[in-house]
């Protein structure tokens, strides 16, 4: 037993009515008294996994041991991107000794359409093939390399048809996944034709593979009675618990979803990691054995959907500073096959399409076009990146237009007083905040010195030139799906005064349990090695939405909030009710817990309780140490009908410059300094801020730049592999990368401790780096022209821009 080292009278009299009430098995309280290092919400501390994640003790779903007799399972997957099944035989397989159980869609029992929100996605192919790499039929074996090798003596005969591989032509022969969605306010086509200047512009801007370092894995063991405990690298448990009880053909609470961590998810694992759950618990209830199936790298990427594609157009009118007026922006989301969740990510690109800028009067239509090719799904930042990148080039091409540096028309199009309503309707507060950060960052970052330096290096140097960009991010904080704005929590507190937190998120790395932790810890005034967290699980927590939209920590945390907020408040009452006579009368509306003890009254009149004492105390008078909380959005509505409304809690900004150097004889280019400034409130934790920050960033111009998704004429992903996929490595760093969190702006709106989301903001941060190699090239006209640049932007791609500049200069000249 540890020695309480400062025991006030009060919790004297505290442990005295306790004396001889404590035996056997119960444990005594574990005190808190004297603890340092305190690390609550608003401070920076370790991520709660990390000495795992460092020592390799960290479980994911591969080290998660099965049984002897545990089967393993192999997917065979369609090779063409569109045609009819004509011949399925597998009967060489199942005379295979390894092999145990062989699935098709018609040994499904229940339900074969497992698509999310909207139907459109068989679990398995029963004739129709939709695209390169979906799944005809699953084989478990006594062994993954027997499982693997069974698939290809599958016998497999299909009558190949053209691929619809073009969203673009596909929109026009309105060929759509969903309906067309319109956004619109004001008269924009008056705006438009009064003008003083009109500019028009196109893009073609690509998609990205998630790249989760842990890939998609699940085990499943049946249950006694007709259930399966699901354990899955996943960001929505229920939906997995759903879909897997509706292939089942039983009720929900005989499916128990578990997730721990993940290696990664940035979306695609949203939606994306059910259908494999699905298939392994049919195959453990056929079976009755635990089953493990995870994707190889290679078919991973080509059986899953990626980030979407767009091709976006705009046409806006403007001033003669540069100012809009108003116009209409398009764009067409590349959904693949099926609905999955582009209704909501191309709405999501719609009202992003405006970024910090105020559109004036404007239309944004959102087109959702089919193609033959993986269901394009949920990836860091749901669609509003893609949306912005319209806009953004815009702001490029209406500096060369007038003459002025691309930042100054930046910030003369910002939202402002007078001019703070997007084009679907909702007010932008924080205003002042968006131009203080902008403002800000151009002073730390020295951008008009830098630009007067890059202009003289420019001028000086025939081959490299330089670029400079300033781009900001204004990102809306909430599902778009109104019912998603909701979560739950359960608290236990242990008669030792320990503490276990369950909440309906889930961990990928990001830092979402511990900011929880801290958030309890902060609530119940204890040190954070107090507080514990489980495992994600349906059986505690139900109902849950999924981790994504950013909404992680303001969602659970707020749930996790309430339920320490209740216990706390039931503690204050026992402890007014059971210790105030006894002790000459505790100040119940004075009471606070801080440092592991209960403080009531203050001065001389002040009396302390241990945690440990209190709560031993309130368990053996029979008060409850359990709670669940609950928390929903308020104030949040958006009308579809009518394309107008508030679909998000709040904005969060952040800004970035990015210098680039360009060789413009080959194209290749480095990123030589970046400087970011980003708002999250009042930070939760400052150090898993700023790694999300550094973190989306890169990635987001990784997407930009080197992640070039590429499929050959018949529709089958060729770059499916490290090999041929280059996400950015440690030597992609900027040589100067400053990083620096907002401060002295709380969230305007009643969020956890004022704080801001982190999770995808930042990701919209990388634009800089585009608009910067846009502004590089631009030199080579002297600044007259600003280069179309579809991403990623490669090499390749960089190089036919430049020559595509110098050949229209020698025709001007």
């Amino acid at each position: 037993m540890r020695t309480l080292t400062k025991v006030d009278g009060t919790s004297s009299r505290a442990r005295e009515e306790l004396h001889d009430r404590i035996k056997g098995s119960s444990p005594l309280a574990r005190h808190t008294v004297d603890v340092h290092g305190n690390q609550h919400a608003g401070s920076s501390g370790f991520h709660e996994s990390a000495v795992k994640h460092v020592t390799g003790k960290a479980a994911y779903i591969d080290d998660l041991k099965i049984p002897a007799d545990g089967l393993h399972v192999a997917l065979g997957l369609s090779p063409v991107a569109h045609g009819r099944l004509t011949k399925l035989d597998l009967e060489a397989l199942k005379r295979d000794p390894d092999v145990v159980d062989v699935i098709t869609f018609k040994e499904v029992p229940g339900h074969t359409d497992i698509g999310p929100v909207f139907p459109g996605d068989p679990i398995f192919v029963d004739e129709e093939i939709s695209y390169a790499g979906q799944c005809l039929f699953a084989v478990a074996a006594r062994s993954y390399k027997a499982a693997r090798q069974a698939v290809q003596r599958a016998v497999v005969e299909i009558d190949e048809q053209p691929a619809s591989l073009d969203p673009v032509a596909a929109a026009e022969r309105e060929e759509f996944v969903r309906p067309t969605h319109v956004q619109e306010r004001g008269n924009w086509k008056l705006a438009l034709g009064q003008a003083s200047l009109q500019i028009e512009g196109e893009q073609f801007v690509g998609g990205q593979e998630h790249f989760y370092l842990e890939g998609q894995a699940c085990v499943v063991h049946p249950t006694e009675d007709e259930g399966v405990v699901v354990h899955t690298s996943n960001q929505h448990p229920s939906e997995t618990q759903k879909l897997v009880a509706e292939v089942l053909d039983i009720p929900f609470h005989a499916v128990t979803v578990e997730v721990r961590r993940m290696g990664g998810g940035f979306g695609g694992k949203e939606t994306q990691a059910s259908p494999w759950a699905c298939i392994a618990a049919i195959i453990a209830r056929r079976t009755g054995r635990s089953v493990r199936l995870r994707l190889p790298r290679s078919e991973d990427m080509r059986a899953t959907g990626k980030r979407h594609p767009f091709h976006n157009r705009y046409h806006l009118g403007i001033d003669e500073q540069g100012v809009i007026q108003g116009g209409e922006i398009t764009v067409i989301g590349d959904c693949g096959y099926s609905p999955d969740l582009s209704d909501a990510i191309v709405d999501r690109a719609m009202f992003h399409s405006d970024n910090a800028y105020s559109l004036g009067e404007a239309r944004v239509t959102g087109h959702r076009a089919r193609t033959h090719t993986a269901s394009n799904t949920a990836f860091r930042g749901f669609g509003g990146p893609q949306g912005m990148m319209a806009i953004e080039a815009a702001m490029d091409d209406i500096a060369r237009r007038v003459g002025e540096d691309p930042l100054t028309i930046r910030k003369r199009n910002l939202y402002r007083p007078g001019r703070d309503v997007t084009h679907y309707g909702q007010k932008v507060d924080q205003t002042t905040l968006l131009h203080e950060l902008i403002e800000q960052l151009e002073t730390s970052s020295e951008y008009w010195q830098r630009r007067r330096d890059i202009a003289d290096f420019n001028g000086a140097s025939p081959i490299i030139k330089k670029g400079l960009a300033l781009t900001p991010v204004k990102f809306g904080i909430s599902f778009t799906a109104q019912h998603l704005n909701q979560a739950g929590a359960l608290l236990h507190i242990y008669t030792d005064g320990s503490v276990m937190i369950n909440h309906g998120g889930t961990e990928m790395g990001q830092g979402l349990h511990t900011k929880i932790c801290q958030v309890v810890a902060r609530e119940l005034g204890l040190d954070l090695s107090q507080v514990r967290i489980t495992a994600t699980r349906t059986d505690k927590v139900p109902n849950t939405s999924p981790t994504a939209a950013s909404s992680g920590a303001d969602l659970n945390g707020m749930a996790a909030r309430d339920a320490a907020g209740k216990l706390r408040r039931r503690l204050f009452d026992f402890a007014a009710q059971h210790f105030g006579e006894s002790l000459g009368g505790l100040d119940r509306e004075g009471m606070r817990l801080e440092n592991g003890e209960l403080v009531a009254g203050h001065g001389e009149s002040e009396r302390r309780i241990a945690w440990g004492e209190l709560v031993q105390s309130a368990y053996l008078n029979r008060v409850s140490l359990s709670e669940k909380g609950f928390y929903a959005t308020p104030l949040i509505h958006y009308d579809r009908a009518v394309g107008q409304g508030r679909p998000f809690y709040y904005y969060a900004f952040g800004a970035a410059v990015a210098e680039v150097s360009v060789d413009t004889l080959s194209g290749e280019y480095q990123v030589d300094r970046v400087d970011v400034l980003h708002d999250v409130g009042d930070s939760l934790n400052p150090s898993i801020d700023l790694g999300q920050i550094e973190g989306a960033f890169i990635q987001g111009m990784g997407w930009l730049t080197s992640e070039e998704l590429k499929w050959n004429e018949a529709g089958r992903l060729i770059s499916d592999g490290p090999a041929t996929y280059k996400i950015p490595t440690f030597g992609d760093l900027p040589p100067v990368f400053n990083v620096a969190l907002m401060e002295g702006h709380p969230n305007s709106m009643a969020s956890l401790y004022r704080s801001k989301a982190v999770g995808e903001p930042p990701f919209m941060l990388g634009i800089s780096v585009w608009s910067a190699l846009r502004d590089a090239l631009a030199s080579l006209t002297d600044y007259h022209e600003s280069p179309r640049l579809d991403t990623p932007a490669t090499p390749e791609r960089v190089l036919m821009a430049a020559q595509a500049l110098r050949e229209r200069s020698r025709q001007v000249s």
